[in-house]
């Protein structure tokens, strides 16, 4: 009787809205406009991209507060990848706050702030701060035009990236593209300008399947907890999916480094647990080690791989999102849309409003 009731609470719950409904569903089906667009601006940026990427100093130093911040981890890691010159990614606070901490100022260095609205107080203060570095130079990635980020520091714009709701989808994917299309330019190297231009083009289909797959594992199975996993440009895209089912369901969830998280972490894998790994293919047989090992401890396992295979089949489920012969690092934003569409349905499915998570805000003001 007790869990005939829950149900009908939850259908309850699940009548009285529907993702469908909501601004966050709409942009995540939004994002392949919002990332070919991205695309095409930034290739046209080639006097910033001369100034800030190709010119820009002895270090690149991205950083963001949030989502930014995990996008700014990303694009550090496709930085050192594809120009091979260091690169490190800070939350906006640390740069602004405990600065000798965290950067080396003797070195010259671009300071790039990530920040959908250019308006986030911290990353604001953070440039301001960097521009009294001897031998820094501030630049920046938004999605609009007239911020006050923007008018601080000349900025890579996503302005297809805009979006209503709260938490970001289409502004995170699209802005990620801007800065990898602004690096690839940089490095001199055509195959990455035509990688991202694959990924570009595989961006709708993808988020078309990742629509059918997390709406049947949310409505099929229910956990007490769900862990994200990645590896290098991907990690930074776990934790977004870390980010996004927690602010959207107000559900705990985490998010480990592949392999870090059979040092201690692993401990609190079971059967109510729902893994899903980011699997590269630069480490793809031994990320496979550690998704079986949970599959053994009775975690509900799904992969987002370029392909499945022979290696996957112990998988509960699998989402392939296809070019398993581009880089892992172009190939990163197609592992979004599902994240994003699992912490909506969620969130739904709990009966809540993924626009208006608790406690937040588009912008957070000091």
């Amino acid at each position: 009787m007790e869990s005939k009731q829950r149900t009908e609470e939850q259908d309850s719950k699940e009548a009285a809205l529907r993702a469908e409904e909501t601004l966050t569903y709409k942009e995540i089906g939004e994002q392949a406009e919002a990332v070919e667009t991205a695309f095409r601006s930034a290739l046209q940026s080639g006097g910033w991209v001369e100034k800030y990427v190709r010119k820009g100093g002895e270090q690149a130093i991205f950083i963001g507060s949030g989502s930014s911040y995990y996008q700014a981890q990303t694009m550090a890691a496709v930085y050192r990848a594809w120009l091979g010159r260091p690169a490190i990614s800070l939350p906006s606070s640390d740069l602004l706050l405990v600065r000798k901490q965290s950067a080396v100022e003797e070195r010259t260095a671009v300071v790039f702030g990530v920040s959908r609205s250019g308006e986030s107080t911290e990353v604001l203060l953070a440039l301001k701060a960097a521009q009294t570095v001897t031998g820094w130079k501030t630049a920046g990635v938004t999605c609009y035009a007239d911020s006050e980020m923007a008018k601080l520091a000349p900025c890579l714009v996503s302005e297809k990236g805009k979006e209503r709701s709260t938490v970001m989808t289409k502004s995170l994917s699209s802005m990620v593209m801007a800065a990898q299309t602004a690096i690839a330019s940089a490095s001199g190297q055509a195959k990455y300008i035509q990688e991202l231009e694959r990924t570009v083009g595989e961006v709708g289909a993808v988020v078309d399947k990742a629509k059918a797959l997390a709406s049947g594992i949310v409505r099929s199975a229910s956990f007490n907890k769900t862990i994200f996993l990645g590896m290098g440009a991907l990690f930074g895209i776990a934790q977004e999916g870390c980010l996004k089912l927690k602010e959207m369901s107000n559900v705990w969830t985490e998010s480990f480094g592949t392999l870090e998280f059979r040092h201690g972490p692993k401990a609190i894998a079971d059967d109510g647990t729902c893994i899903v790994v980011l699997l590269s293919e630069q480490a793809r047989e031994q990320e496979l080690k550690v998704a079986a090992e949970m599959k053994d401890y009775g975690a509900y396992i799904v992969l987002i791989a370029a392909s499945a295979g022979p290696d996957t089949a112990f998988a509960d489920q699998v989402l392939e999102v296809g070019l398993p012969d581009v880089s892992d690092e172009a190939r990163s934003i197609l592992y979004l849309p599902l994240l994003q569409y699992y912490g909506t349905f969620t969130a739904v499915k709990l009966g809540l409003n993924p626009d208006h998570p608790k406690n937040l805000t588009q912008v957070v003001v000091l």
